[in-house]
């Protein structure tokens, strides 16, 4: 019994996790932006982000991803961009 409790907990919070978006911050932007659930963030990945400096979702290119440091490409401006993911 205490081997099912167990494994539903892990279950849970393995679910939970997957559950919420990743926000971050634009230094050079003054920028908040947020990564949706659905996005697989991955080096050489498209994903979409959430600006909210501009209120638009855009598409950018994950170039690296470093800690919690994360450099895109980003379509729309041509310019990379590096986002502090928390």
């Amino acid at each position: 019994m205490l081997k099912k409790i167990i494994i539903y907990l892990m279950l849970c919070l393995e679910l939970s996790s997957q559950v919420f978006a990743w926000d971050g911050y634009d230094y050079a932007s003054s920028s908040c932006v947020e990564i949706e659930k659905y996005n697989l963030v991955r080096e050489g990945e498209d994903i979409e982000i959430y600006d909210y400096d501009t209120h638009e979702y855009k598409d950018v290119y994950v170039q690296s991803i470093e800690g919690t440091e994360l450099e895109v490409y980003d379509y729309d401006s041509g310019e990379t961009r590096t986002f502090d993911m928390e």
